[in-house]
């Protein structure tokens, strides 16, 4: 079979861009490692396989040099202006994803006669971060004490997270892509994005990130939206990009779920214990203890090594209790998750109603047949 001329360049931004070792497709492709140095081309049907592999569109491999991907979106994701390169197609899938459901969401409304949602870019950079998160907690329906309310920090997140999709934003916590279990989303590559509208705002999270970041995650996403600044971003260790819209909106986040006020009375107390215990704190105002660490932080009543230590350690713990608890669990409600009730329950009426396909309807769902109607039934909105 004839072989195919491939530039080394290609190939080797293919492998880097899918996170693959050279020892990783060399037992699938022996002779890969002379491809990639140019000593020798692959037939089309080993490209063809080395494209399903690499999750590459096959017509990039005949290119020239490798194409430069772009997320549609802005790129917060930097830490002292290093920026994450290369772009995973894992990464470049989700948001794609999420686009399109955003755009059909967007499209159901209007039909709908819904009003443009007042929230959304209501905020300026130039305000103060204390006086917005009041605002934001207002516009949910939540009280300054909201958290307390809740058993634990992790049915505080729950309910959070119900308060957001009641104030017409979609939401969606997913740790792969689709329901792909063998591509997991990479938490070091990004932790979350915003994608704003007026109409259907969305916020996804990287659920492969540790339970205790998510809702700091989530909370930072809030505030981009009141901003009306959408983006992917990573906050690494909590810790913001160096620029003037991510401290924003770690600020927001951090008063919205812990009021500097009722923190600094608390702290007082701890220190009368004979030392600031985050983890008491957490039990207090429903949060993890990385965030009570992290607005201790924020207050100059920690420094950054002390924090930084404590986030090490508390993450070890967490990693630990992750890998002895089993991988299983209920595949409806991980979807509630991973689809939104909120863009799930539109799909399913508007499928039901005659308004779309439902072969439209499996494809926006990221479900079959069998699921999207099982799903369906476990939402009570029958098909």
């Amino acid at each position: 079979m004839s072989k195919v001329s491939v530039k080394p360049e290609v190939l080797s931004w293919a492998r880097q861009r899918a996170g693959l070792a050279i020892e990783v497709l060399l037992s699938s492709f022996p002779n890969y490692e002379v491809w990639e140095r140019g000593k020798a081309s692959p037939t089309l049907k080993q490209l063809e396989k080395l494209a399903k592999k690499t999750l590459t569109p096959l017509g990039c491999f005949f290119l020239p040099e490798p194409p430069e991907d772009r997320l549609p979106i802005p790129d917060f994701r930097s830490v002292q202006d290093q920026v994450v390169r290369p772009l995973s197609p894992n990464l470049l899938e989700t948001v794609q994803t999420m686009l399109r459901r955003q755009a059909w969401m967007r499209e159901y409304l209007i039909e709908q006669g819904e009003e443009p949602l007042a929230f959304v870019a209501a905020a300026v950079l130039s305000e103060d971060p204390n006086q917005l998160a009041p605002r934001i907690r207002e516009a949910l329906g939540l009280s300054e004490d909201w958290a307390n309310q809740a058993g634990t920090w992790t049915q505080a997140l729950d309910r959070l997270r119900g308060a957001i999709e009641n104030a017409r934003i979609l939401t969606a916590f997913n740790g792969v892509v689709g329901n792909n279990t063998h591509r997991k989303l990479n938490v070091e590559e990004f932790r979350g994005f915003v994608l704003v509208d007026e109409y259907a705002p969305l916020i996804f999270v990287n659920s492969a990130d540790a339970k205790a970041a998510q809702m700091f995650t989530l909370a930072h996403e809030l505030a981009h939206l009141w901003l009306g600044k959408g983006g992917v971003f990573n906050l690494r260790q909590l810790q913001p990009a160096d620029n003037d819209v991510e401290l924003f909106c770690n600020h927001v986040a951090a008063e919205f779920l812990v009021p500097a006020n009722a923190f600094l009375a608390h702290w007082r107390n701890a220190k009368t214990w004979g030392s600031p215990s985050f983890k008491t704190l957490a039990r207090h105002f429903k949060v993890s203890p990385l965030v009570t660490a992290r607005r201790a932080l924020d207050l100059t009543l920690i420094d950054k090594k002390e924090f930084l230590e404590f986030y090490r350690r508390y993450m070890e713990e967490e990693r630990e209790k992750s890998s002895e608890q089993s991988d299983g669990g209920d595949f409806y409600a991980t979807q509630n998750a991973r689809v939104g009730r909120r863009f799930a329950e539109a799909v399913i009426r508007a499928a039901k109603e005659g308004r779309i396909l439902y072969r439209d309807a499996y494809q926006l769902t990221g479900l079959s047949d069998k699921t999207f109607h099982e799903f369906a039934k476990k939402l009570g909105v029958e098909c």
